[in-house]
Protein backbone atom coordinates (compact mmCIF):
# COMPACT_ATOMS: atom_id res chain seq x y z
CA UNK A 1 0.00 0.00 0.00
CA UNK A 2 1.39 3.28 -1.37
CA UNK A 3 2.00 5.46 1.75
CA UNK A 4 -0.36 9.14 1.52
CA UNK A 5 1.31 12.08 0.89
CA UNK A 6 2.28 14.35 4.49
CA UNK A 7 2.31 17.79 4.80
CA UNK A 8 5.43 19.62 5.04
CA UNK A 9 6.23 21.76 8.61
CA UNK A 10 6.23 25.27 7.92
CA UNK A 11 10.18 25.65 8.32
CA UNK A 12 10.71 22.34 6.11
CA UNK A 13 8.61 24.59 3.46
CA UNK A 14 10.18 27.48 3.78
CA UNK A 15 13.63 26.29 3.45
CA UNK A 16 12.45 24.81 -0.09
CA UNK A 17 10.78 28.30 -1.09
CA UNK A 18 13.71 30.09 -0.02
CA UNK A 19 15.73 28.18 -2.42
CA UNK A 20 16.66 29.70 -5.47
CA UNK A 21 19.31 28.84 -8.16
CA UNK A 22 21.91 31.62 -6.22
CA UNK A 23 21.18 30.12 -3.15
CA UNK A 24 20.52 26.15 -3.04
CA UNK A 25 19.46 25.32 0.96
CA UNK A 26 21.09 21.63 1.64
CA UNK A 27 23.64 21.05 4.04
CA UNK A 28 26.80 18.39 2.90
CA UNK A 29 29.71 16.82 4.52
CA UNK A 30 32.63 14.79 3.58
CA UNK A 31 34.43 11.85 5.05
CA UNK A 32 38.00 10.72 4.52
CA UNK A 33 37.92 7.28 5.31
CA UNK A 34 41.90 5.19 5.82
CA UNK A 35 41.36 1.79 3.77
CA UNK A 36 41.69 -1.23 6.21
CA UNK A 37 44.56 -3.94 6.32
CA UNK A 38 45.15 -5.70 3.32
CA UNK A 39 42.35 -4.15 0.91
CA UNK A 40 42.71 -5.12 -2.29
CA UNK A 41 42.51 -2.69 -5.85
CA UNK A 42 38.78 -2.95 -6.06
CA UNK A 43 38.08 -2.29 -2.36
CA UNK A 44 36.30 1.56 -3.20
CA UNK A 45 34.58 -0.31 -6.03
CA UNK A 46 33.30 -2.77 -3.55
CA UNK A 47 32.20 -0.07 -0.99
CA UNK A 48 30.33 1.83 -3.85
CA UNK A 49 27.95 -1.56 -4.75
CA UNK A 50 28.07 -2.29 -1.00
CA UNK A 51 26.10 0.76 -0.24
CA UNK A 52 24.90 0.77 -3.98
CA UNK A 53 23.39 -3.07 -3.33
CA UNK A 54 21.54 -2.29 -0.18
CA UNK A 55 18.09 -4.59 0.05
CA UNK A 56 15.94 -1.72 1.66
CA UNK A 57 15.86 1.94 1.98
CA UNK A 58 14.84 3.87 4.93
CA UNK A 59 11.69 6.38 3.92
CA UNK A 60 13.50 9.08 5.06
CA UNK A 61 14.95 8.86 1.74
CA UNK A 62 12.45 8.01 -0.52
CA UNK A 63 10.52 10.75 -0.21
CA UNK A 64 10.54 13.92 -2.35
CA UNK A 65 8.41 17.93 -2.16
CA UNK A 66 5.49 17.93 -4.59
CA UNK A 67 2.54 20.14 -5.07
CA UNK A 68 -0.64 20.64 -7.19
CA UNK A 69 -3.44 21.47 -7.66
CA UNK A 70 -4.64 17.92 -5.91
CA UNK A 71 -2.62 19.25 -2.80
CA UNK A 72 -4.22 22.60 -2.88
CA UNK A 73 -1.03 24.16 -3.88
CA UNK A 74 0.50 22.82 -0.47
CA UNK A 75 4.16 21.23 -0.54
CA UNK A 76 3.47 17.82 0.83
CA UNK A 77 5.76 14.67 1.42
CA UNK A 78 5.33 12.26 -1.10
CA UNK A 79 7.23 8.81 -1.76
CA UNK A 80 9.00 8.24 -5.18
CA UNK A 81 7.90 5.50 -6.56
CA UNK A 82 10.36 5.41 -9.72
CA UNK A 83 13.67 5.64 -6.99
CA UNK A 84 17.16 5.31 -8.69
CA UNK A 85 20.03 4.08 -6.01
CA UNK A 86 22.21 4.60 -9.09
CA UNK A 87 21.22 8.63 -9.28
CA UNK A 88 21.66 9.32 -5.87
CA UNK A 89 24.32 7.19 -5.24
CA UNK A 90 27.46 7.70 -7.30
CA UNK A 91 31.22 6.92 -7.99
CA UNK A 92 33.84 8.90 -9.11
CA UNK A 93 37.28 9.28 -9.52
CA UNK A 94 40.22 12.57 -9.23
CA UNK A 95 41.89 13.60 -11.78
CA UNK A 96 45.70 13.50 -11.50
CA UNK A 97 47.98 14.01 -9.21
CA UNK A 98 45.28 13.09 -6.88
CA UNK A 99 45.73 15.95 -4.26
CA UNK A 100 43.45 16.88 -1.73
CA UNK A 101 43.28 20.46 -3.99
CA UNK A 102 41.37 18.51 -6.40
CA UNK A 103 39.38 17.06 -3.51
CA UNK A 104 37.92 19.87 -2.33
CA UNK A 105 37.59 21.40 -6.14
CA UNK A 106 35.42 18.27 -7.04
CA UNK A 107 33.72 18.95 -3.58
CA UNK A 108 33.17 22.70 -4.38
CA UNK A 109 31.66 21.61 -8.02
CA UNK A 110 29.18 18.97 -6.35
CA UNK A 111 27.87 21.45 -3.23
CA UNK A 112 27.06 24.05 -5.90
CA UNK A 113 24.30 22.23 -7.86
CA UNK A 114 20.64 22.27 -6.56
CA UNK A 115 18.61 18.94 -5.42
CA UNK A 116 15.99 17.81 -8.01
CA UNK A 117 12.30 18.60 -6.44
CA UNK A 118 11.00 15.13 -8.35
CA UNK A 119 13.70 12.63 -6.38
CA UNK A 120 14.38 12.39 -3.26
CA UNK A 121 16.65 15.36 -2.00
CA UNK A 122 20.16 13.46 -1.93
CA UNK A 123 22.90 12.67 -2.94
CA UNK A 124 26.20 10.85 -1.77
CA UNK A 125 29.33 10.18 -3.87
CA UNK A 126 32.40 7.70 -3.23
CA UNK A 127 35.34 9.14 -4.26
CA UNK A 128 39.01 7.47 -4.91
CA UNK A 129 42.19 8.57 -6.59
CA UNK A 130 43.49 10.42 -3.71
CA UNK A 131 47.21 9.31 -3.73
CA UNK A 132 47.69 8.99 -0.20
CA UNK A 133 45.03 6.23 -1.18
CA UNK A 134 42.55 7.08 1.24
CA UNK A 135 38.80 7.31 0.41
CA UNK A 136 36.35 10.09 0.42
CA UNK A 137 32.87 10.45 0.95
CA UNK A 138 30.62 13.57 0.11
CA UNK A 139 27.24 13.73 0.83
CA UNK A 140 24.68 16.43 0.67
CA UNK A 141 21.32 16.42 1.86
CA UNK A 142 18.48 19.74 1.58
CA UNK A 143 17.84 21.34 5.17
CA UNK A 144 13.99 20.67 4.44
CA UNK A 145 14.97 16.75 5.00
CA UNK A 146 16.91 17.25 7.99
CA UNK A 147 19.04 19.58 9.90
CA UNK A 148 22.31 19.25 11.48
CA UNK A 149 21.46 17.57 14.27
CA UNK A 150 20.05 15.00 12.68
CA UNK A 151 22.79 14.60 10.13
CA UNK A 152 25.35 14.28 13.02
CA UNK A 153 22.98 11.61 14.59
CA UNK A 154 22.81 9.84 11.10
CA UNK A 155 26.34 9.99 10.68
CA UNK A 156 27.00 8.38 14.37
CA UNK A 157 24.50 5.43 13.59
CA UNK A 158 26.14 4.78 10.59
CA UNK A 159 30.02 4.16 12.53
CA UNK A 160 31.46 1.97 15.05
CA UNK A 161 34.44 2.00 17.52
CA UNK A 162 35.14 -1.68 16.62
CA UNK A 163 37.59 -1.58 13.58
CA UNK A 164 36.59 -5.73 13.32
CA UNK A 165 32.93 -4.73 12.50
CA UNK A 166 31.77 -5.89 8.80
CA UNK A 167 27.88 -5.48 8.84
CA UNK A 168 27.85 -2.30 8.82
CA UNK A 169 24.89 -0.83 6.30
CA UNK A 170 24.49 2.26 4.14
CA UNK A 171 23.92 5.43 5.96
CA UNK A 172 20.05 5.37 4.06
CA UNK A 173 19.01 1.78 5.38
CA UNK A 174 16.61 1.32 8.04
CA UNK A 175 16.94 1.57 11.35
CA UNK A 176 15.91 -1.00 14.07
CA UNK A 177 16.26 -1.32 17.09
CA UNK A 178 18.19 -4.42 17.30
CA UNK A 179 21.13 -2.76 15.33
CA UNK A 180 24.25 -2.04 16.57
CA UNK A 181 25.00 0.42 18.86
CA UNK A 182 25.73 3.72 17.32
CA UNK A 183 28.74 5.88 17.72
CA UNK A 184 28.74 8.97 20.12
CA UNK A 185 27.88 11.93 19.17
CA UNK A 186 26.96 15.12 20.88
CA UNK A 187 24.36 17.66 19.86
CA UNK A 188 25.16 20.33 16.88
CA UNK A 189 24.87 23.55 17.34
CA UNK A 190 24.60 24.56 13.68
CA UNK A 191 21.32 24.90 13.23
CA UNK A 192 20.16 27.83 15.72
CA UNK A 193 17.94 29.30 12.71
CA UNK A 194 15.95 26.90 12.63
CA UNK A 195 15.39 26.06 15.81
CA UNK A 196 15.03 29.88 16.53
CA UNK A 197 11.93 29.98 14.46
CA UNK A 198 10.56 27.02 15.54
CA UNK A 199 10.80 28.20 19.34
CA UNK A 200 9.40 31.94 18.06
CA UNK A 201 6.58 30.02 15.78
CA UNK A 202 5.59 28.40 18.72
CA UNK A 203 5.74 31.15 21.44
CA UNK A 204 2.46 30.93 24.34
CA UNK A 205 2.02 31.85 27.92
CA UNK A 206 6.31 30.79 28.71
CA UNK A 207 7.27 34.06 26.97
CA UNK A 208 5.90 36.03 30.10
CA UNK A 209 8.71 38.54 30.86
CA UNK A 210 9.73 38.66 27.18
CA UNK A 211 9.62 42.33 27.05
CA UNK A 212 12.06 43.31 29.84
CA UNK A 213 14.57 40.64 28.25
CA UNK A 214 13.92 42.21 24.42
CA UNK A 215 14.40 45.69 26.21
CA UNK A 216 17.40 44.62 27.58
CA UNK A 217 18.73 42.75 24.44
CA UNK A 218 18.31 45.81 22.31
CA UNK A 219 19.39 48.83 24.94
CA UNK A 220 23.03 46.23 24.71
CA UNK A 221 22.62 46.44 20.73
CA UNK A 222 21.87 49.78 20.67
CA UNK A 223 24.99 50.66 23.02
CA UNK A 224 26.97 47.79 20.97
CA UNK A 225 27.65 45.57 23.64
CA UNK A 226 27.09 41.69 23.02
CA UNK A 227 23.74 40.31 22.86
CA UNK A 228 21.28 38.26 20.84
CA UNK A 229 21.07 41.35 18.29
CA UNK A 230 23.47 43.11 16.26
CA UNK A 231 22.92 47.03 15.12
CA UNK A 232 26.64 47.96 14.66
CA UNK A 233 28.30 45.11 11.77
CA UNK A 234 30.07 46.86 8.93
CA UNK A 235 29.64 46.27 5.59
CA UNK A 236 31.73 43.91 4.21
CA UNK A 237 32.53 42.08 0.80
CA UNK A 238 30.85 39.24 2.61
CA UNK A 239 27.54 40.81 3.04
CA UNK A 240 25.97 41.23 -0.62
CA UNK A 241 24.22 38.87 -3.26
CA UNK A 242 25.87 35.68 -4.10
CA UNK A 243 26.14 33.71 -7.21
CA UNK A 244 25.19 29.74 -7.08
CA UNK A 245 28.58 28.94 -7.74
CA UNK A 246 30.30 27.41 -4.46
CA UNK A 247 34.18 27.11 -3.09
CA UNK A 248 34.93 24.81 -0.38
CA UNK A 249 38.12 24.61 1.68
CA UNK A 250 38.68 22.36 4.60
CA UNK A 251 41.33 21.51 7.00
CA UNK A 252 42.32 20.14 10.62
CA UNK A 253 44.38 21.25 13.79
CA UNK A 254 45.09 18.88 16.87
CA UNK A 255 42.54 19.90 19.50
CA UNK A 256 45.24 20.10 21.37
CA UNK A 257 47.02 22.69 20.50
CA UNK A 258 44.14 24.82 20.84
CA UNK A 259 43.28 23.66 24.28
CA UNK A 260 46.83 24.26 25.18
CA UNK A 261 46.50 28.31 23.75
CA UNK A 262 43.45 28.35 25.92
CA UNK A 263 44.61 26.72 29.39
CA UNK A 264 47.31 29.45 28.95
CA UNK A 265 45.19 32.51 28.26
CA UNK A 266 42.64 31.67 30.39
CA UNK A 267 39.73 31.15 27.76
CA UNK A 268 38.06 28.40 26.33
CA UNK A 269 38.31 25.86 23.15
CA UNK A 270 35.60 28.02 21.40
CA UNK A 271 37.23 31.16 22.28
CA UNK A 272 40.58 30.36 20.80
CA UNK A 273 38.33 29.28 17.21
CA UNK A 274 36.72 32.38 17.14
CA UNK A 275 40.17 33.92 17.81
CA UNK A 276 41.77 31.78 15.44
CA UNK A 277 38.60 32.67 12.41
CA UNK A 278 38.96 36.42 13.47
CA UNK A 279 42.39 36.87 12.81
CA UNK A 280 41.93 34.93 9.68
CA UNK A 281 39.12 36.85 8.52
CA UNK A 282 41.47 39.91 9.54
CA UNK A 283 44.04 38.99 7.27
CA UNK A 284 42.46 38.13 3.87
CA UNK A 285 40.72 41.22 4.02
CA UNK A 286 43.81 43.41 4.55
CA UNK A 287 44.98 41.28 1.23
CA UNK A 288 42.32 42.75 -0.54
CA UNK A 289 42.18 46.12 1.07
CA UNK A 290 39.05 45.37 2.59
CA UNK A 291 39.32 45.11 6.14
CA UNK A 292 36.66 47.59 7.60
CA UNK A 293 37.49 49.95 10.22
CA UNK A 294 34.63 48.92 12.45
CA UNK A 295 35.08 45.45 13.68
CA UNK A 296 33.16 42.69 12.07
CA UNK A 297 30.13 40.67 14.32
CA UNK A 298 29.97 36.61 14.15
CA UNK A 299 26.62 35.15 14.48
CA UNK A 300 27.84 32.09 17.10
CA UNK A 301 25.33 29.58 18.08
CA UNK A 302 25.75 28.70 22.02
CA UNK A 303 24.54 25.72 24.21
CA UNK A 304 22.86 26.99 27.46
CA UNK A 305 22.12 25.43 30.43
CA UNK A 306 19.21 27.47 31.14
CA UNK A 307 16.71 28.01 33.88
CA UNK A 308 14.45 24.96 33.53
CA UNK A 309 12.41 25.45 35.71
CA UNK A 310 10.82 28.42 33.95
CA UNK A 311 9.70 25.96 31.01
CA UNK A 312 9.12 22.25 32.14
CA UNK A 313 9.34 21.44 28.44
CA UNK A 314 13.35 22.07 28.20
CA UNK A 315 14.81 18.93 27.89
CA UNK A 316 17.76 18.17 30.48
CA UNK A 317 17.71 22.05 30.70
CA UNK A 318 19.97 22.80 27.64
CA UNK A 319 19.07 25.58 25.45
CA UNK A 320 20.63 27.14 22.10
CA UNK A 321 20.84 30.48 21.42
CA UNK A 322 22.79 32.59 19.06
CA UNK A 323 25.41 35.75 20.67
CA UNK A 324 26.93 38.19 18.11
CA UNK A 325 30.08 37.95 19.35
CA UNK A 326 32.42 41.32 18.24
CA UNK A 327 35.40 39.71 16.70
CA UNK A 328 38.02 42.50 17.19
CA UNK A 329 39.36 42.33 13.97
CA UNK A 330 40.15 46.19 14.35
CA UNK A 331 43.13 44.99 16.66
CA UNK A 332 46.39 44.25 15.08
CA UNK A 333 47.32 42.25 18.62
CA UNK A 334 46.33 38.52 18.55
CA UNK A 335 46.32 38.56 21.97
CA UNK A 336 44.10 41.83 22.53
CA UNK A 337 41.80 40.18 20.21
CA UNK A 338 41.23 36.90 22.09
CA UNK A 339 40.46 38.36 25.08
CA UNK A 340 38.32 40.64 23.60
CA UNK A 341 36.33 37.92 21.72
CA UNK A 342 36.54 35.76 25.46
CA UNK A 343 34.91 38.71 26.94
CA UNK A 344 32.35 39.25 24.10
CA UNK A 345 31.36 35.32 24.32
CA UNK A 346 31.08 35.18 27.95
CA UNK A 347 28.95 38.78 28.05
CA UNK A 348 26.68 37.24 25.36
CA UNK A 349 25.86 33.61 27.60
CA UNK A 350 25.43 35.76 30.87
CA UNK A 351 22.86 38.00 28.89
CA UNK A 352 20.96 34.74 27.65
CA UNK A 353 21.14 32.46 30.41
CA UNK A 354 18.58 34.90 32.46
CA UNK A 355 16.34 34.03 30.16
CA UNK A 356 14.08 30.77 29.85
CA UNK A 357 14.73 28.33 27.00
CA UNK A 358 11.69 29.73 25.13
CA UNK A 359 12.68 33.49 25.47
CA UNK A 360 16.19 32.38 24.40
CA UNK A 361 14.65 30.67 21.05
CA UNK A 362 12.42 33.61 20.52
CA UNK A 363 15.34 36.09 20.73
CA UNK A 364 17.41 34.55 18.51
CA UNK A 365 14.76 34.07 15.63
CA UNK A 366 14.51 38.27 16.77
CA UNK A 367 18.16 38.25 15.89
CA UNK A 368 18.09 36.01 13.11
CA UNK A 369 15.33 38.71 11.43
CA UNK A 370 17.36 41.07 9.73
CA UNK A 371 19.46 38.54 7.77
CA UNK A 372 15.98 36.37 6.44
CA UNK A 373 14.52 39.62 5.44
CA UNK A 374 17.03 41.57 3.52
CA UNK A 375 17.75 38.95 0.88
CA UNK A 376 13.88 38.17 0.78
CA UNK A 377 13.16 42.24 0.23
CA UNK A 378 15.82 42.30 -1.73
CA UNK A 379 17.79 45.05 0.31
CA UNK A 380 21.36 43.34 0.25
CA UNK A 381 23.87 46.20 0.22
CA UNK A 382 21.13 49.52 0.77
CA UNK A 383 20.59 48.14 4.71
CA UNK A 384 23.61 47.26 7.59
CA UNK A 385 24.09 43.68 8.02
CA UNK A 386 23.16 42.47 10.91
CA UNK A 387 26.39 40.85 11.65
CA UNK A 388 29.13 39.66 8.84
CA UNK A 389 29.72 35.53 9.01
CA UNK A 390 28.46 32.84 10.82
CA UNK A 391 30.66 30.55 12.59
CA UNK A 392 29.60 27.26 14.43
CA UNK A 393 31.48 24.83 16.44
CA UNK A 394 29.69 21.25 16.32
CA UNK A 395 31.09 18.77 18.96
CA UNK A 396 31.66 15.54 16.81
CA UNK A 397 32.39 11.91 17.96
CA UNK A 398 35.60 11.83 20.38
CA UNK A 399 36.96 8.39 19.68
CA UNK A 400 38.14 6.70 16.23
CA UNK A 401 35.12 5.69 14.52
CA UNK A 402 35.10 2.75 11.50
CA UNK A 403 33.05 1.86 8.48
CA UNK A 404 33.23 -1.65 8.00
CA UNK A 405 37.12 -1.65 8.58
CA UNK A 406 37.34 1.72 7.20
CA UNK A 407 39.47 4.22 9.39
CA UNK A 408 37.47 7.74 9.93
CA UNK A 409 40.84 10.25 9.65
CA UNK A 410 38.75 13.28 8.28
CA UNK A 411 35.06 15.08 8.70
CA UNK A 412 34.33 18.39 7.46
CA UNK A 413 30.97 20.03 6.85
CA UNK A 414 29.87 21.98 4.15
CA UNK A 415 27.39 25.15 4.80
CA UNK A 416 25.03 27.30 2.90
CA UNK A 417 25.88 30.36 2.16
CA UNK A 418 22.67 33.12 1.59
CA UNK A 419 22.48 36.25 -0.32
CA UNK A 420 23.74 38.94 2.02
CA UNK A 421 26.06 35.96 4.08
CA UNK A 422 28.71 34.90 1.66
CA UNK A 423 30.75 32.81 3.72
CA UNK A 424 29.94 30.36 6.40
CA UNK A 425 32.80 28.47 8.78
CA UNK A 426 31.48 25.47 10.81
CA UNK A 427 34.11 23.53 12.53
CA UNK A 428 33.34 19.66 13.70
CA UNK A 429 35.59 18.29 16.49
CA UNK A 430 36.63 14.14 16.24
CA UNK A 431 38.77 12.10 17.95
CA UNK A 432 41.55 14.56 19.18
CA UNK A 433 41.40 17.24 15.59
CA UNK A 434 39.07 19.82 14.86
CA UNK A 435 38.10 20.25 11.07
CA UNK A 436 37.40 23.72 9.94
CA UNK A 437 34.87 23.91 7.04
CA UNK A 438 34.86 27.02 4.86
CA UNK A 439 32.14 27.52 2.48
CA UNK A 440 31.55 30.73 0.56
CA UNK A 441 30.38 32.09 -2.73
CA UNK A 442 33.39 31.06 -5.31
CA UNK A 443 32.96 34.92 -7.22
CA UNK A 444 31.75 37.24 -3.62
CA UNK A 445 34.75 35.57 -1.42
CA UNK A 446 37.36 35.26 -3.99
CA UNK A 447 40.72 32.91 -3.30
CA UNK A 448 38.44 31.62 -0.29
CA UNK A 449 41.56 28.86 0.43
CA UNK A 450 43.85 31.05 1.45
CA UNK A 451 42.20 31.78 4.23
CA UNK A 452 43.18 27.95 5.86
CA UNK A 453 47.02 29.84 5.39
CA UNK A 454 45.62 32.48 7.39
CA UNK A 455 44.32 30.22 10.36
CA UNK A 456 47.46 28.66 10.44
CA UNK A 457 49.43 31.22 11.11
CA UNK A 458 46.70 32.65 13.13
CA UNK A 459 47.32 29.52 15.35
CA UNK A 460 51.19 30.16 15.06
CA UNK A 461 50.17 33.59 16.69
CA UNK A 462 47.87 32.62 19.05
CA UNK A 463 50.87 30.23 20.71
CA UNK A 464 53.40 32.67 20.77
CA UNK A 465 51.46 35.48 22.45
CA UNK A 466 50.72 32.84 25.28
CA UNK A 467 53.72 32.19 25.24
CA UNK A 468 54.09 28.57 24.38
Amino acid sequence: MTPLPTPLDPTSAAFLLAENRNMPMHVGGLQLFKKPEGAGRSYTRDMFESMRDEPEIAPLFLKHPHRSVRTGAQLVWRPDEQFDIEHHLRHSALPKPGRVRELLELCSRLHSTRLAWERPLWESHVIEGLRDGRVAMYTKVHHALVDGVSAMRLMASTLSTDPDQRDMPAPWAPRTPTARKPAPAETSLADVPMSALRGALGLTAEAAGMPGALVKTISKGLKNETSAISLHAPQTIFNQPITGSRRFAAQDWPIERLRGIGRATGTTINDVVLAMCAGAVRSYLLELDALPEAPLIAMVPVGLNAKQSHIASAEGGNAVGAVMVQLATDRHDPARRLSAIHRSMKDGKEALSSMTPTQILAMSAIGQAPAILTPIFKMSGLVRPPYNLIISNVPGPRSTQYWNGAELVGHYPLSIPINGMALNITCISYDGKMGFGLTGCRRTVPHLQRLLTHLDDEVKALEKAAGI
